[in-house]
């Protein structure tokens, strides 16, 4: 969702997939887990939530890329780990290493708590080029005016985006995984999705999206290994759903780790001691270690490196 000021809270997002063909108040339930089925439906009869611009009514089935506005006003925020470096910066962008609970742009309850928030209140307005989840840590562009971020947007200027991954297993062969994303049928959460190899989508796919990613062995370790992600496209969920259907699930991940049912845990508050110790780190165990790009006015090439995290230290492949 994107944000409308600093201060008054107005919230924007387009629906994807996976909220195509569900209702409003269900889609929104699932979605924003901190308010109930009731609350939701409470606040889209009070008119704090638009569909495309207008009042709707609760049931009212979505569609692919419809607009829902949200005015929320203030909302409790949960905690979260505000500390970020600046890697590079001039007088037209920042490049910035983030840690690993920061939600990038406002989501959810997650407001004063997000990157951007913290940017738009030291340097004033920032747009924020690429973005990566609350959980992953590292690099990622925030350009310092519209124009330059329209052009770090288009095709080229983004040379190569490397990644660090902790992963369960033994990894020491380098895989090229070239196919496609598709939504994972076989899982309870409706978001999930799967990797599948291939040159055309499998047959009956729904909203199948192209993905490639380059994998290759860092520390090829036992239990667990260290891989860096290359991905060649920028897919959600790429990297995660990608390992996760070769058999190298992401360390402390809920969602693509090797039991999906502790992300359903945590959305309901169920999740236990036993279920916190399986995902071995409170966090995916996924770092944007490197970003190559060219500068947007000079032309030239720009390198920054983000060092491992040392919580991924803490594992011994």
């Amino acid at each position: 969702m994107a944000p409308e000021s600093l201060d008054r809270r107005v919230i924007r997002t387009s629906v994807d997939w996976s909220g195509s063909g569900i209702a409003l108040d269900i889609y929104l339930a699932g979605r924003f887990t901190y308010r109930s089925l009731e609350e939701w439906r409470d606040r889209i009869r009070g008119g704090e939530i638009l569909l495309n611009g207008e009042l709707s009514a609760p049931d009212r089935i979505l569609a692919l890329h419809d607009r829902i506005e949200y005015f929320p006003g203030d909302l409790p925020e949960p905690e979260a780990d505000l500390r970020y470096r600046i890697a590079y910066e001039d007088e037209e962008l920042l490049v910035v290493d983030k840690s690993g609970n920061l939600c990038v742009h406002p989501s959810g309850p997650f407001f004063r708590h997000t990157l951007w928030h913290l940017l738009c209140s030291k340097y004033g307005r920032i747009y924020l080029v690429n973005r990566l989840d609350r959980e992953t840590s590292g690099l990622l562009i925030a350009a310092k005016n519209p124009r330059t971020a329209a052009k770090l947007g288009r095709p080229g200027w983004l040379i190569r985006k490397e990644y660090l991954a902790l992963v369960f297993g033994r990894f020491d062969t380098p895989v090229e995984a070239r196919g496609f994303l598709v939504p994972d049928t076989g899982s309870a959460v409706r978001k999930k999705r799967r990797f599948v190899f291939g040159e055309r989508p499998p047959e009956g796919a729904v909203h199948p999206e192209s993905a490639r990613t380059l994998l290759e062995p860092e520390i090829p370790g036992g239990r667990y290994s260290l891989v860096r992600a290359v991905p060649e496209t920028g897919r959600l969920h790429q990297i995660r759903a990608t390992l996760f259907s070769l058999g190298w699930p992401l360390v402390g991940d809920k969602l693509y780790g090797p039991d999906e049912t502790i992300y359903l845990k945590i959305r309901s508050g169920s999740i236990s001691a036993a279920d916190r110790a399986a995902l071995v780190l409170p966090r995916q165990a996924l770092h944007s270690a490197r970003l190559i790009f060219r500068h947007p006015v000079s032309g030239a090439e720009i390198v920054t490196d983000s060092p491992l995290p040392e919580t991924f230290r803490l594992v011994n492949c």
